[in-house]
């Protein structure tokens, strides 16, 4: 694995990392909105990553990291008895999203200090090329 792999490595986890960021943003932005069914209240939802290996050929150098997709939450929705909402259903219930607050803030926190820990990869392996090319002078 050659000093150029660093930098596709750290990357492709940026830009992994900048999905999770902002779909934990979206889940935060619709935690308090309410709906008048499961199906139409906000699910929460969360990126799928998965690590991508370099192939034992010589012609497949993908390495790093994967969205795969973004799933939604399958934790099931509080229910709030609210007769007078406009969004009840007939029975006076509306739905809140499931949606954690407290996990979705770790979230966020982890996602930006992985993205952070990656750029310091990337300039830390500038730097180790700089100083290698340096070597020759």
């Amino acid at each position: 694995m050659s000093l150029f792999n660093v930098f596709d490595i750290a990357g492709s986890a940026m830009s992994a990392e900048s999905v999770r960021l902002n779909v934990t943003s979206s889940n935060l932005a619709n935690a308090q909105s309410v709906g008048g069914s499961e199906t139409d209240t906000y699910h929460a939802r969360h990126p799928v990553f998965s690590a991508v290996m370099q192939s034992l050929r010589a012609d497949a150098s993908s390495v790093g990291v994967r969205v795969d997709g973004i799933v939604e939450s399958q934790t099931p929705m509080e229910k709030q008895y609210q007769p007078n909402h406009p969004l009840a259903n007939e029975e006076g219930y509306v739905f809140l999203p499931n949606v954690n607050i407290v996990d979705e803030m770790a979230n966020m926190i982890s996602a930006s200090r992985s993205y952070q820990s990656n750029v310091e990869v990337l300039n830390t392996s500038k730097q180790m090329m700089l100083a290698t090319l340096r070597m020759g002078q």
